[in-house]
C-alpha cells in the first residue's frame, strides 16, 4: 500500500479518458492535513486557542504514510476497505455501460476496455481519498480531546480547504462539534480563523 499523487478523477467513455477537475485527488490535501494534525496533537491542555504557523514543507509519500500511521490508529482497517470501495466504483461503471442500450457492440467493448485500463488509477484515487478521510477523522478527534476553541491559520497551501472539510466531519461525529470559519485580511495576507463550539 502506498500513497502517491495520481490527479483528478478520470471520466471514461468509449472515446477514451478525460479527467473531472471538480473531483480533485485528495493526496493534494494530505500535507496540510498532516501538518494540522501535528500542530493540534497536544492532547488536553489549558490552551484552547491556537495560531498555526506553516512549516512550508512538502512531505514525501513515505513521510505522509508514517505520519498518518502515528495519528490514525485505524489506518490499516481503512486501507483494507479501499480495495472494496474501488471495486464497487469500477463495477458501477461497468454496470452502467452494460445497461446502456444505445451503445454498439464495438462502443461497449471500447468503453469497458477503457474502464479496465484505469483500474489501478481508480484504486490509487480511492486510497488517497481514504487516507485523507482518516486524517480528517483524526483531526476531529484531536479537536475534541484538547477541547480546542479556535485555530487561526494562513489561507494558502490548502489549510483552508482542510479545515472547511473538517467542519463537515465535526458536525457528523457521535458527539458533534459546531464550527464556523471566517477569513480576514492581515499584514501577511489572508488569515482564516475557525471557531469550535463543543456541545
Amino acid at each position: 500500500m502506498e500513497l502517491k499523487y495520481v490527479g483528478d478523477m478520470p471520466k471514461v467513455s468509449k472515446h477514451g479518458v478525460s479527467f473531472d477537475h471538480t473531483k480533485v485527488d485528495k493526496y493534494t490535501y494530505l500535507t496540510a492535513a498532516v501538518e494540522l494534525l501535528e500542530a493540534l496533537s497536544y492532547g488536553a491542555t489549558e490552551t484552547t486557542k491556537h495560531l498555526y504557523n506553516s512549516k512550508n514543507k512538502e512531505f514525501s509519500p513515505k513521510e505522509l504514510l508514517e505520519l498518518l500511521k502515528k495519528f490514525c490508529k485505524n489506518l490499516d482497517e481503512v486501507f483494507d476497505k479501499r480495495q472494496d470501495k474501488s471495486n464497487l466504483l469500477v463495477q458501477e461503471l461497468i454496470d452502467r455501460v452494460q445497461e446502456n442500450d444505445s451503445l454498439s457492440d464495438d462502443g461497449r467493448e471500447a468503453w469497458l476496455n477503457n474502464i479496465d485500463m484505469m483500474r489501478d488509477y481508480y484504486l490509487q484515487h480511492t486510497t488517497n481519498a481514504s487516507a485523507y478521510q482518516c486524517a480528517l477523522e483524526a483531526l476531529a478527534q484531536e479537536v475534541h480531546d484538547a477541547q480546542v476553541k479556535e485555530v487561526t491559520i494562513p489561507i494558502f497551501r490548502n489549510y483552508g480547504i482542510v479545515l472547511n472539510d473538517l467542519i463537515y466531519v465535526l458536525e457528523n461525529r457521535k458527539s458533534p462539534i459546531d464550527s464556523k470559519m471566517k477569513i480576514e485580511a492581515s499584514e501577511d495576507g489572508l488569515v482564516g480563523t475557525i471557531c469550535f463550539h463543543h456541545r
